[in-house]
């Protein structure tokens, strides 16, 4: 059978597509960077990166000659995890430079849901108790172990009936913790910040004062660092401050730039209560994906993503104050870290309307809760894109916002 070169693409998956989301009338065919190419060759400027995936950008040279090279000696290994292998053991020795102080073990998943899945299922076992606590507005994931952590009515009511042993609690509030801990509860699992929760950022000493609670009630603390992670805001991770003990870290996204990958760590401590066979997976670390991901980490440690990262988010959340003051009665607030920022509008459709005139003028901007937009490009975006970036988000601010004042 051969291919047929003629597909419409739109309506082609319009008719056989999972109709699971509300689509954008675009098709994208490539993309280099920060930009991306319909099928008709319009250009476009992405401050999405695939949802904070494409962190070194779209069709990386560095990604592509890993792939390259990696696949031309194996994609996966015979009997899967039950052999060595290199490019793992690479991966491996990698990740210890950057991941927080104490997390000697490491296991790779296709995605941070599968993460988020395996590190409550271990956290139980490890600790022998059930109840796992999370934070309203969190999201974690879209399994129904995932669901059931995630602390937002909109994804809990759709997958009923949830998983028990789940309590939720207000976000930011250490006292909320304290008044639900008992001697059932295995873990407390929390983002730095909540990114799809509406870009969500806590007080500066928020998960250092979790720590210590937990840390004082024998409680496992999971950071789910699947959109924080791999320089998104700033640091290599939120929760490598050494007053911080983590006992699980969940991973993804930005791990392999765009490939399908994702992590979970955990300490020494908990890896003595495991045992062979309380978890696995066919995917877990094949050659390919590691190979990718190491790629992908080097390029970042070797180019100090970290600090490009910092510089750009300060200047994108300079601007949007300015935007604020200029349109008080528009937007609510500005918020963020690193390269994960959110701009709040007090009405919702004045938020899809400025996504939609962005769309317009050739920039793919995302929103979530209704409301925020969310800014998150890739982490090597450059000064001159940022400014076009901005440039174009300010002139659709002006036309929206500018016209609802007048």
């Amino acid at each position: 059978m051969r291919l047929n070169k003629n597909v419409n693409t739109i309506s082609t998956e319009d008719a056989h597509f999972a109709p699971f989301f509300n689509r954008m009338p675009v098709s994208i065919e490539k993309g280099q960077g920060v930009y991306v190419w319909d099928e008709s060759g319009k250009r476009y400027l992405d401050f999405t990166a695939g949802w904070g995936v494409t962190s070194i950008g779209h069709a990386s040279p560095v990604i592509s000659e890993a792939l390259a090279l990696q696949s031309k000696k194996i994609i996966h290994n015979p009997d899967s995890g039950l052999t060595y292998s290199p490019a793992r053991a690479r991966l491996l020795s990698l990740l210890k430079h950057i991941l927080p102080r104490g997390l000697t073990r490491i296991f790779f998943t296709n995605s941070g849901t599968e993460a988020v899945d395996a590190a409550i299922k271990l956290a139980r076992k490890a600790s022998g108790k059930l109840n796992i606590v999370s934070a309203h507005g969190s999201f974690h994931g879209r399994t129904i172990g995932a669901v059931s952590a995630t602390g937002q009515d909109t994804h809990r009511r759709r997958c009923k009936p949830l998983l028990p042993n789940h309590v939720t609690i207000p976000f930011n509030d250490e006292d909320a913790l304290a008044a639900v801990i008992d001697d059932d509860v295995a873990a407390f699992i929390v983002e730095p910040v909540q990114g799809e929760g509406g870009v969500r950022v806590p007080s500066e000493d928020y998960l250092e004062r979790v720590s210590k609670l937990c840390v004082w009630h024998g409680v496992y603390l999971i950071i789910d660092e699947v959109q924080t992670g791999f320089f998104r805001a700033g640091p290599a991770f939120m929760s490598s401050n050494p007053s911080i003990k983590v006992d699980f870290l969940t991973m993804a996204k930005g791990i392999a730039g765009g490939f399908p990958f994702g992590a979970f760590a955990f300490t020494e401590e908990i890896a003595v209560k495991l045992e062979k066979g309380d978890h696995g997976g066919t995917y877990c670390g094949n050659p390919l994906g590691c190979s990718v991901a190491s790629a992908v980490i080097g390029y970042m440690m070797d180019h100090d993503i970290g600090s490009k990262v910092e510089q750009a988010g300060s200047y994108i959340l300079t601007k949007l104050n300015e935007w604020r003051s200029e349109y008080p009665e528009a937007i609510a607030d500005v918020r963020g870290k690193g390269l994960l920022i959110g701009m709040e509008f007090k009405d919702a459709s004045v938020a899809q309307q400025v996504k939609q005139g962005c769309f317009d003028r050739g920039l793919l901007i995302n929103v979530t809760q209704g409301n925020v937009i969310r800014i998150f490009p890739a982490l090597n975006i450059t000064p001159d894109e940022a400014e076009e970036g901005m440039a174009i988000l300010k002139n659709t601010l002006d036309n929206v916002c500018g016209t609802e004042k007048r």
